[in-house]
């Protein structure tokens, strides 16, 4: 990736939003580009944190094992997002794995190298504090779907999140598609494969949902929003 396009990326990227051209080509500098094919386990729960990462194509799942192997998917980082930034200030280590769901490009920031550009710069301090809090909600707002909701409520509002960013309308609704497997949507759900399975079928008896493969078409967008509420029907 050359200087122009890493430059690019950073002015898309929230955290350096407000950065002129001098900070960016600062950043650029001391940016390192990196490939990982799929599947590929681009750092350990545990394992010394050595800097953070802004994904430029593919996507990373970042999550957690339970002693019993369990995975929990705590985020999905899609391009022109960060991850691992706050690992920089909370402690010497990544508090969970991050993994490519397919083959990505990041751009790989080293800690202390880092750290000396953001003495330098409050504006990057104030983006940091920002692009936490946006973390922070996003951690908020999963523990209360895990908590107090049920897998139904939890897929309906995944299905409408999902809509919202990339649905697009139709004669017979709202269609959209799955940006990563089943299986993995069970995980960040809280769930396992045949009770998100039993959720699917169930929107889609009641004529909610279609569903074909990866597809879903949304019907009944109120019904939806109902149900994500936790409304009874």
């Amino acid at each position: 990736m050359g200087a122009m396009d890493i430059r690019a990326v950073l002015r898309r990227c929230p955290l350096f939003s407000k950065l002129d051209d001098p900070e960016i080509a600062e950043l650029g500098d001391i940016s390192a580009s990196k490939k990982y094919p799929k599947g590929a386990i681009i750092f350990s729960e545990g394992e010394e944190a050595r800097g953070f990462f802004v994904v430029t194509s593919g996507r990373v799942k970042v999550y957690k094992l339970s002693a019993e192997g369990k995975e929990q998917i705590l985020h999905i980082i899609s391009p022109g997002e960060t991850f691992a930034e706050a690992a920089l200030f909370a402690g010497s280590t990544y508090p969970a794995f991050a993994e490519s769901l397919v083959e990505t490009r990041v751009l790989y920031f080293p800690k202390d190298r880092f750290l000396n550009l953001v003495r330098k710069n409050p504006q990057i301090s104030l983006n940091m504090i920002a692009s936490l809090s946006h973390w922070l909600r996003k951690f908020v707002a999963l523990v209360e779907e895990l908590s107090l909701k049920d897998v139904s409520a939890r897929l309906s509002k995944y299905l409408l999140d999902l809509s919202a960013r990339s649905g697009r309308s139709s004669a017979r609704g709202i269609e959209c598609e799955l940006d990563i497997s089943k299986s993995q949507l069970a995980s960040q759900l809280g769930t396992i494969s045949e009770t998100l399975s039993r959720a699917l079928r169930k929107l889609r008896e009641r004529g909610i949902i279609e569903v074909e493969g990866k597809k879903i078409t949304i019907l009944q967008k109120e019904a939806l929003e109902d149900i994500s509420s936790g409304i009874p029907s």
